[in-house]
């Protein structure tokens, strides 16, 4: 298989979806065997190991569901041509569908990674590994989550010069513009002489997505609360007022950037036709904000 060939693969993992809910479960898989890859040489993976290292990586940087799968993308990624399973014969399916318990995975000590085919190019092309990390960064997560994510899965990318997703260029401005060049939390606008410096333009329902570029989809933000936006730390309701989550937590800047602001309305912008739509506020609490959210009542 050639580097080209295996991109494309990659640009075509199947994904599951339903409606607009976000599935990261086979991205984050192969990020976490792309850095096993690179930092130990290893091709086959026991499942236990992956159960073990993946779940984390779902909590943190997946959408709030009540229970957490690392079984399905450990077997499901075998349909996208790239991924295989030893030691899975004759192993106790769930009822209604071909998917092996998780049970049984753990008991027979099932291993699963790239092919050989795959993990030769890899070998073979070291330099790729970055590319596919960042291909599959660029497809399913926003910016603000690439360095901790990389550095959770042991790969170190400058991926600042290696971004190929392209967006309106002019969205930024436009939100900036929108929300009067201030965060819309806190009302950050530092300048350095007449350059702006971290303040963003954030998507509400990310990019990746299928948020649109326009101010409806878009909240000028400084960079701490960009990160924390898209992280889940905050949320808004849908009458613009500031949701902290309660699994927010620490000492030093819990309060300074956010719980002070738990409850507040935003600092809308200077047009109502440029507020946030319900609609990409509502994928936001339900696919980002890690709730629930912390009650509003205030103790003196």
């Amino acid at each position: 298989m050639s580097p080209e060939e295996l991109k494309q693969h990659i640009r075509q993992i199947t994904v599951w979806r339903r409606g607009e809910q976000r599935a990261p479960h086979k991205p984050l898989l192969l990020l976490y065997a792309l850095g096993r890859c690179l930092n130990n040489g290893e091709r086959l993976l026991p499942y236990g190991e992956v159960d073990r290292e993946l779940r984390p990586l779902l909590i943190e940087y997946g959408p709030e569901r009540k229970s957490c799968h690392t079984e399905y993308p450990f077997q499901r990624l075998t349909n996208d041509g790239i991924w295989e399973l030893q030691h899975s014969a004759k192993l106790e399916t769930r009822v209604g569908n071909s998917d092996v318990k998780k049970s049984e995975l753990l008991k027979h000590n099932v291993a699963g990674g790239f092919t050989e085919e795959v993990f030769e190019t890899l070998r073979s092309h070291p330099a790729l590994i970055s590319e596919l990390a960042m291909e599959i960064l660029n497809q399913h997560f926003p910016q603000t989550f690439y360095a901790d994510l990389l550095d959770a899965v042991g790969l170190e990318i400058q991926f600042e010069q290696t971004l190929r997703r392209r967006r309106d260029p002019a969205f930024r401005e436009r939100v900036l513009m929108a929300y009067q060049y201030r965060c819309a939390v806190c009302g950050y606008d530092l300048r350095l002489g007449s350059v702006q410096v971290a303040l963003e333009a954030a998507h509400i329902k990310w990019h990746q997505a299928g948020g649109p570029d326009l101010e409806t989809n878009g909240l000028a933000l400084c960079s701490m609360h960009h990160k924390l936006f898209d992280r889940g730390a905050f949320t808004l309701t849908d009458e613009l007022q500031l949701c902290v989550s309660q699994k927010a937590n620490g000492s030093t800047g819990l309060s300074e950037w956010l719980t002070s602001f738990h409850g507040l309305p935003l600092k809308g912008p200077q047009s109502r036709d440029n507020l946030p739509l319900n609609e990409h506020l509502d994928w936001h609490r339900k696919e980002v904000f890690h709730g629930p959210g912390r009650t509003s009542v205030r103790l003196s």
